[in-house]
């Protein structure tokens, strides 16, 4: 197969979800502009009763202003009713584009919260942001401009109670950054703190039974719990600096509210301005002082969600760049590793150093070595889930990041050394989750990987749910399934890494007719291996030593030289019996 694949979109950021939603927070501020000149109703109309109204004693007057009162407030709650669902919109719309590429980053080891670790801490992120953006804080940021029209009608009323206005307005404004500053460092401490204490509630949940049965659990429930206390405490700081300052905030702007009232009061006494202009100038401060104090009892989700838009951004930055890829001829078992230097992300030092092979379809590769030889990492350099930190691997002398993904990934098998099933049918397992999955390709790798068998003696034979992680098989069984899922497909390149570290004796039979078969059909296989059986079937040995390659070529001759070169009566008796079992 080849030509031009359809280029992908561009890799999706956190800016670009927003500029996809510019229409509608465009439409939003300007609602926001009718909503907030409709604002002004309420202190119009008071002002028409005191200097109007009651002045006159015209009842038709006072019905006619209530007609057009109701009119206008009815206007102005549609449009707040528009807003707000926009507002849901956009924050839907935003989780839509980017819950995908968090998810990739998850399973990318990019979505990182703490060295070392994945959690899921990106998507609690994501719906974060989305619940702000859905709630009444963006509504505030949005009046907030608005303010300055308000302040302008009062300094038409009069300039002191203008200045009234701006004196309460830059007093809440530095309450406002005095929230930031204090409540920034303890929210970020409590954020980080809250998302350990999650990781290590999850790592909890999935090793439980280790901790029952070795009386851990008390031992490990005390560790988190202090990190928790800890998470909780920097909560409580957070919230005690935001909860004094909202209080002052709503102090002072109640204040306010009575020293406009007071002025207003003042300059009526004078006759400068008339009793209807006092009491519409209070009403008009408390709306334009309205966005800012609701700014400032929001602070919290505000910093909570910029925090967490951060880590969003950060994390989508970990995704490759969406390059358009041409798609290649489909591959055939051809692998070489040229010079390859490879270590787990965010490690600096590499683990592998200067690793050189070249399999040729129908060649299995058995890789040997004490442990943390680096077996395991060359497994994830060879299959791309781990890319080279320099050197190559190629597959049909083109580089494994010239491959589009989909089609690199259907070429290949894999059996990791920790099995993990997926929650569905055995099925759906094996077939890889694909939806246009093939029932005769399922059963063949089924039969190759010698579990066909024990599938059909199950409950529901391929249709058996086997629940979160496999629960419902044994540890051997999973192992086999998931050497079928490896074998799905008819793929050029199978790595096992420890594939019978759970097998029995059948089990190990089986492996070994399945490598043989794949041989046959011009497979590559590399089987990184403890026990000696794993490499009964290939015809070369590679054995690593601390993450160098000490030795390479046709089994019998690797093993004849390391068996006379080896140092140590351990060492020297694993390769032997990797030679008795091969023989």
């Amino acid at each position: 197969m080849s030509g031009q694949s359809t280029p992908p979109p561009p890799r999706p950021t956190l800016a670009a979800a927003l500029a996809a939603c510019r229409g509608a927070l465009i439409g939003i501020g300007a609602i926001s502009f009718f909503t907030n000149l409709l604002m002004l109703t309420g202190p119009l109309f008071m002002l028409q009763i005191y200097d109007r109204v009651l002045t006159s004693r015209s009842v038709p007057t006072l019905v006619a202003l209530l007609i057009l009162v109701a009119g206008l407030f009815a206007f102005m709650g549609v449009l707040e009713l528009i807003r707000s669902r926009l507002l849901v919109r956009v924050g839907l719309r935003i989780d839509r584009i980017l819950n995908g590429p968090v998810f990739s980053t998850i399973l990318k080891g990019g979505g990182r919260t703490t060295k070392g670790a994945n959690d899921t801490q990106t998507l609690r992120d994501l719906d974060q942001l989305r619940q702000f953006i859905s709630g009444p804080g963006p509504l505030a940021i949005f009046d907030m401009p608005w303010a300055p029209v308000y302040f302008a009608v009062i300094f038409m009323f009069h300039w002191w109670l203008g200045m009234v206005a701006v004196i309460g307005a830059t007093i809440l404004l530095v309450l406002s950054l005095l929230n930031e500053f204090a409540s920034k460092k303890p929210l970020a401490e409590a954020s980080a703190k809250t998302a350990k204490s999650f990781a290590l509630a999850e790592a909890g949940r999935r090793n439980a039974e280790v901790l029952r049965a070795m009386g851990m659990s008390d031992a490990y429930h005390d560790r988190w719990a202090s990190h928790r206390h800890e998470a909780l405490g920097s909560h409580t700081r957070a919230s005690d600096v935001a909860g004094t300052i909202t209080s002052v905030t709503k102090v002072t702007r109640l204040f306010l509210q009575s020293l406009m009232l007071a002025t207003g009061a003042y300059l009526a006494l004078q006759q400068i301005v008339t009793p209807g202009i006092m009491i519409a100038a209070s009403i008009i401060l408390s709306r334009a002082l309205a966005p800012i104090e609701q700014a400032v009892g929001n602070w919290r989700a505000f910093i909570s969600a910029r925090q967490g838009a951060r880590r969003i951004k950060a994390a989508l930055e970990t995704l490759p760049a969406n390059d358009a890829r041409m798609a290649l001829p489909e591959p055939k078992g051809k692998l070489s590793v040229t010079r390859l230097y490879a270590a787990p992300p965010g490690i600096p030092e590499p683990v592998l150093k200067a690793i050189n092979f070249k399999l040729e379809p129908g060649d299995a590769l058995g890789v040997i070595g004490p442990s943390a030889s680096g077996k395991s990492t060359l497994a994830r350099a060879l299959v791309g889930v781990w890319p080279a930190l320099k050197g190559a691997v190629r597959l049909n002398r083109a580089g494994l990041d010239q491959w589009d993904p989909r089609q690199l990934g259907r070429s290949i098998g894999y059996l990791p050394q920790d099995v993990e099933l997926f929650d569905g049918t055995v099925e759906e397992n094996i077939g890889r989750f694909d939806p246009e999955r093939d029932a005769e390709a399922i059963v063949a790798a089924a039969q190759k990987a010698g579990v066909h068998d024990l599938i059909l003696h199950l409950t529901d034979g391929y249709q058996t749910r086997i629940g979160e992680g496999g629960a419902v098989l044994s540890a051997g069984q999973r192992q086999r399934v998931a050497l079928a899922r490896a074998l799905y497909g008819n793929p050029v390149l199978v790595v096992l890494d420890e594939p019978n570290s759970n097998l029995d004796a059948e089990g190990e039979a089986a492996l070994t007719e399945a490598i043989l078969n794949l041989r046959e059909e011009g497979c590559a296989i590399v089987v990184m291996a403890h026990r000696p059986s794993a490499i009964a079937a290939v015809n070369l040995l590679l054995v690593l030593r601390d993450g160098r390659q000490v030795g390479f070529g046709p089994k019998d001759e690797v093993l004849r030289e390391h068996v006379q070169g080896a140092s140590g009566s351990a060492e020297q008796g694993n390769v032997r019996k990797i030679r008795q079992k091969s023989a």
